[in-house]
């Protein structure tokens, strides 16, 4: 985790042979895009993107809380809400859409 930072900082090249830091940027985020993608099935790989941009997003903001005399902004339940709230409701829906009988299946006592 407290390598992450500084492999964050994104470099282009258009050299043929990439340098260590671009080598160690793509490793980094195939390894923990496949860690990530590991239990889901195929139709979930399309989230990929935007999990890691978000685990990326949170792991920044709780390391910048190791710092002195800083402020984390995970620490405030609105910003926890905002995150949160768009997730679980888009988990939800696509849920709904893609199969309703399983997911309605939820709201019913086990076994009726």
């Amino acid at each position: 985790a407290i390598l992450m930072p500084p492999l964050l900082i994104l470099t282009s090249s258009n050299r043929l042979v990439q340098n260590r830091l671009s080598t160690l940027q793509a490793w980094m985020s195939k390894t923990f895009t496949k860690q990530l993608m590991l239990p889901m099935n195929f139709q979930g790989h399309k989230w990929a993107s935007m999990l890691l941009a978000l685990t990326l997003m949170l792991l920044s903001l709780n390391l910048l809380g190791l710092l002195p005399y800083t402020f984390t902004p995970t620490t405030q339940l609105s910003m926890n809400m905002a995150l949160a709230v768009p997730m679980w409701l888009s988990t939800v829906l696509i849920g709904m859409r893609n199969q309703p009988t399983i997911s309605l299946g939820h709201l019913l006592p086990e076994g009726t």
